[in-house]
């Protein structure tokens, strides 16, 4: 039996721009653009032409796509002018967009008081703007907005909404759940009933995420007929945001419900970019990705309990729904005070260090592991500070920065307040002072060390793209002895990420602890030179 096809719609380069705190650039949509082109969507809508000026000029530097249909997003036409006269229109056929797709009222009450004409126009303004497009050979694309309120409102108003855009021509007719309150057997209900009026080969599915059941409704509509679904990367959108794609893409892949009967335009080797493609997005947003997210997140195949770790180490499929590579991402053991051996073995392994099973320094970790956590550290988000503590117990690791001494003071000046630090630091048995300033004391440190790289002799190329990502402080008690958590993210050239942590009932301290080890980890992993 042949495989049907659906069909994935990308709206995040409208949808995902109407998200508080995104306002993508020209060059950010054009990134987004050819990653979703690489990756085999079938349909990429650029935005609204003609709406604002980003949109605008964005449809006229894009280039032609190799994968997707470039689809242009608009309204239907306004009451009282024709289609051919409206400007909003026009400026979607002025576009390089050989897809068009219009939103329109579905629902009677909005058609009453946010449109504030009658029904019979709105019909009109849908007919009329359907057959414009359709006479100008583009592929037509009826969102109806609101649909699912509409049809449980008043039923035989929506279904002749997508009925006239259909009759007359388009090739698709996407329901809107645009509020996101619908839930999944409400969508397969509702969906199965319009499969009766439209087919489903033309039907399509756009669900917002207020009741965290986009995903679910996108792929319940599916099951009920629909073959496309429009969503957006990481789920990106107003409010709660829209459907996961990054989440809809692999199950329907991945799962046998769906790919026994389905195949999407996708190609199969592609499905492992899908993580690259999730992260590429929180990159462009210069925003820490969101390590929780199904199939794509940094958690999504980590391992903390001792228990699910020797499961997983013995069958993967224990505790793991897919093998983590299929989607681009990887495993994670994550060592803390509630590790057992199996975690730390396993651990060890993924790091590249050489032990022996029977090894008492094995023993000699996972209670150094207990006892650091027990006053305060947490290395289930410290990757490098474990790996530096794994070395020097079980392997070695070179000696490379040795700082004597350090201050940092704070001032007032101007109105602003600003840290100073001054250290000493030394290389190959030389004494190197190293002075700087920030908006904070590590910012001080880190600028200190940072501004001084051209005086630290064979280690100056090493750390010259070091970059300072995060910083965290976390009071882990209260009273006059509290006890400080540092932690921070560094990064460089490479683009990968490591997490450092320093404990200390002096902030300053925790703060030095946390970045020294980030220096030494960054020499490490570039197998800088060890200090004479």
């Amino acid at each position: 039996m042949s495989k049907e096809k659906i069909f994935i719609f990308d709206t995040t380069l409208r949808d995902g721009a109407q998200t508080q705190g995104v306002d993508f650039s020209i060059d950010d949509k054009l990134k987004i653009a050819n990653a979703l082109d690489v990756l085999g969507v079938d349909y990429i809508e650029g935005g609204w032409p003609g709406a604002n000026p980003t949109d605008t000029e964005f449809f006229q530097k894009i280039k032609k796509l190799k994968n997707s249909t470039l689809t242009a997003f608009g309204m239907t036409k306004k009451t009282g002018r024709s289609a051919e006269n409206d400007p909003g229109l026009s400026a979607l056929l002025n576009t390089n967009s050989s897809a068009i797709c219009l939103v329109g009222k579905s629902w009677d009450f909005h058609v009453d008081v946010a449109l504030g004409i009658s029904k019979q126009d709105n019909l009109d303004n849908i007919s009329e703007s359907t057959k414009h497009f359709v006479a100008k050979k583009k592929e037509f694309m009826f969102d109806a907005e609101h649909f699912f309120d509409g049809y449980k409102n008043n039923k035989q108003y929506a279904l002749s909404c997508i009925n006239t855009a259909y009759k007359n021509g388009a090739r698709w007719i996407v329901l809107c759940d645009t509020n996101g309150g619908t839930l999944p057997n409400e969508v397969f209900e509702i969906v199965s009933e319009v499969t009766k009026f439209i087919p489903g080969k033309n039907l399509g599915i756009h669900a917002h995420n207020d009741t965290e059941n986009a995903v679910s409704n996108s792929l319940a509509a599916v099951l009920a007929g629909a073959r496309q679904i429009q969503g957006t990367i990481n789920g990106l959108g107003e409010r709660c945001g829209n459907a996961n794609l990054m989440s809809i893409i692999p199950s329907l892949h991945l799962k046998k419900v769906f790919n026994k009967k389905f195949i999407t335009n996708i190609e199969e080797e592609n499905i492992n970019n899908i993580t690259q493609c999730s992260r590429l997005l929180d990159e462009i947003l210069n925003r820490k990705p969101n390590q929780h997210l199904p199939y794509v997140g940094a958690s999504a195949f980590s391992h903390k309990g001792g228990l699910h770790v020797s499961a997983v180490q013995k069958d993967p499929k224990t505790y793991e729904h897919i093998e983590p590579s299929l989607v681009g991402n990887s495993r994670n053991i994550v060592v803390s005070d509630q590790s057992g051996k199996s975690n730390i073995i396993s651990r060890l392994s993924s790091i590249g260090i050489d032990f022996k099973e029977n090894d008492p320094k094995i023993k000699k970790l996972l209670d150094e592991v207990k006892g650091r956590e027990f006053i305060g550290y947490s290395y289930d988000g410290a990757d490098a500070s474990f790996e530096l503590l794994a070395r020097r117990i079980i392997g070695t690791i070179p000696r490379y920065i040795s700082i004597n001494d350090y201050e940092v003071t704070v001032k007032k000046k101007s109105g602003e307040i600003i840290s100073f630090a001054k250290a000493t630091l030394v290389v190959d048995n030389n004494s190197v002072i190293c002075e700087g300033e920030g908006n904070g004391p590590v910012h001080a440190l880190d600028n200190a060390i940072r501004n001084n790289i051209d005086k630290l002799a064979k280690y100056s190329e090493y750390l010259q793209d070091l970059k300072l990502v995060d910083y965290k402080v976390r009071i882990l008690n209260t009273g006059t002895e509290a006890t400080t958590r540092v932690s921070i993210e560094s990064t460089d050239s490479k683009g990968k990420n490591w997490f450092t942590i320093g404990v200390s009932p002096n902030i300053i301290d925790a703060s030095f602890k946390a970045l020294v080890d980030s220096l030494d980890y960054k020499l490490f992993k570039d197998n800088a030179p060890a200090s004479t």
